[in-house]
């Protein structure tokens, strides 16, 4: 098997493991079945591909192939639900065409019907993140910071809930999406937040997951151009994604936000987000995504570093933990806490959250404490809070830049 398939195979994963999940669940009714299906095409790709080379549309190839082994596994088990999943399936297809004016993104179908409210938010966004993604059950308990068997546990109960409630596999019509729109909204962060600084893995950022997220904001955006909060999601994530060729240098390793080049951020990005921001705020309905959006502003529009408010993220961050009261936006209120007021300031409220325990197996947790005693010139402690926080980190990215810094406070 040569390194070149094996690339291909890998970048049609990222790329097309969700589309070809949805479009399964949506012909057969069935998420294990296809889950698993997808996962044999991907593994008959490495061979085939192999043999008689990477196909013009590797997505095409894979949905097909996942298909087949859909079909012929229902087929093989002629008693039963599988069976009546089948007939109903197929008949669906091909009896039932969609009216004209409904979305035509499986994806999207996938998303809604994940958050459906008979689920619990938390299972909401996970189920989501499991099929649209491809992450790995660790992966998505790592962003939700709990242990992955409590995180395998709701996803069971979740495609459960799901199967025996008939939820349907649909967009929901106009007046039903407001009760989706926060957990739809929150399966799109995650999304773009894996993708902009992966929770494990040799590479930090995956481009595909990042513009997946954005293309579907879109289209939410599209779908409710009167809810201030999905435009504000929308800015938020091309504020940040205007930075992402700037993270990681030319040898893949990271930079961080005041040594990066803004002379190479995406300028157009950067105006796009700003005005969404500002026409969402004009509402006069300010909420979580919209007050993150706007500290993405403050950094994206700061000509140099030193040009950063910070007094104003601050401020902005506290604002933050009064729709969402999180260790972890307490957590960049204190990073924002130590630029504006200096570092002893910021380490106050970091090891509050350290005595509190919320956050504990939370990189960035002894990572930022870490930051602030080196600034402080405590270098053994310093010392000490870099080796957990390289203990805790899941990408090989993150892990090298806390080496680095580990080093210098360590010489």
């Amino acid at each position: 098997m040569s390194a070149s398939v094996e690339a291909a195979v890998a970048a049609a994963f990222r790329a097309e493991w969700g589309q070809v999940v949805a479009t399964l669940i949506r012909v057969t009714g069935d998420w294990d079945l296809a889950e698993e299906c997808a996962q044999d095409a991907f593994a008959l790709a490495l061979e085939r591909w192999t043999r008689d080379g990477v196909p013009r549309r590797p997505g095409a190839w894979l949905t097909t192939t996942a298909r087949n082994r859909a079909v012929d596994r229902l087929r093989r088990d002629a008693v039963g639900a599988a069976k009546l999943r089948e007939v109903a399936a197929l008949a669906e297809v091909a009896a039932d065409p969609e009216p004209a004016e409904e979305i035509r993104d499986d994806r999207l179908r996938l998303i809604f019907t994940c958050c459906h409210p008979a689920l619990a938010f938390d299972a909401r966004v996970a189920l989501t993140l499991r099929t649209l993604t491809g992450l790995t059950t660790a992966e998505i308990a790592r962003a939700f910071v709990v242990p992955e068997a409590t995180m395998a546990q709701r996803l069971v109960r979740a495609k459960k809930k799901i199967r025996n409630a008939g939820i349907p596999y649909r967009v929901p019509p106009a007046d039903l999406l407001p009760e989706r729109t926060s957990a739809v909204l929150g399966v799109l962060y995650l999304l773009f937040n894996e993708g902009y600084a992966a929770t494990a893995g040799a590479d930090l950022v995956r481009r595909s997951l990042t513009e997946e997220a954005i293309r579907l904001a879109r289209v939410l955006a599209g779908l409710m151009p009167d809810e201030p909060e999905v435009a504000g999601l929308l800015s938020l994530l091309l504020l940040h994604d205007a930075r992402r060729s700037t993270r990681v240098d030319a040898d893949g390793e990271l930079v961080t936000l005041d040594n990066q080049d803004r002379g190479g951020w995406n300028a157009a990005e950067i105006a796009e987000g700003v005005a969404l921001l500002e026409s969402a705020l004009r509402r006069g309905r300010p909420a979580p995504y919209q007050v993150q959006a706007a500290i993405a502003a403050c950094h994206a529009t700061a000509p140099t570093a030193a040009d950063t408010d910070w007094p104003q993220i601050a401020s902005l961050y506290a604002e933050l933990g009064k729709y969402v009261p999180s260790p972890i936006v307490e957590l960049n209120r204190a990073v924002a806490v130590a630029m504006a007021d200096g570092p002893a300031a910021g380490l106050v409220l970091v090891d509050r959250l350290v005595e509190d325990g919320e956050l504990a197996g939370y990189h960035l947790l002894p990572a930022t404490r870490a930051d602030l005693l080196r600034r402080l010139d405590r270098r053994a402690e310093a010392a000490d809070a870099y080796r957990a926080a390289i203990e805790l980190a899941g990408s090989d990215t993150e892990r090298r830049y806390l080496a680095g810094r580990l080093a210098e406070v360590s010489g």
